[in-house]
């Protein structure tokens, strides 16, 4: 018999996030750890590439792009990458019901890091 294991179906963008749709920052790492103490061993998300038109995630142009929209921007700012007014967080909170994704658009398009990006896991820490 094999062993089984049970999961949980979220898109990133269905968790709670300041700028209308959950990123791959406190929030995500937050529900990881949910799913460790639940038992859990599977996230299922759906495709996280860069979106086109209608904003699907079924309609990407690229099968290997990340998209930007997940981009914790809070987290960058705590690596210095940022500045707090680079962040605009003010503008999100017109609706907590609706995503603007082309607010979204601008605010992530428009501020490219200030440093070399960092990728990976910081060293020595695990997950």
């Amino acid at each position: 018999m094999k062993n089984r294991e049970a999961g949980v179906l979220l898109p990133l963008f269905s968790l709670p996030g300041e700028e209308g749709i959950g990123t791959m920052g406190k929030e995500a790492r937050a529900f990881v750890d949910f799913l460790a103490e639940t038992g859990n061993r599977v996230w299922q998300i759906l495709p996280m590439g860069p979106t086109g038109y209608g904003d699907s995630p079924y309609q990407s142009f690229s099968a290997f792009a990340g998209n930007p929209y997940f981009i914790d921007l809070e987290m960058l700012k705590e690596e210095g990458l940022l500045e707090e007014a680079d962040l605009e967080k003010e503008r999100f909170k017109e609706s907590k019901e609706k995503i603007s994704y082309g607010l979204l658009y601008e605010l992530k398009h428009k501020n490219p890091p200030k440093g070399p990006m960092k990728t990976g896991f910081p060293r020595g820490k695990s997950f």
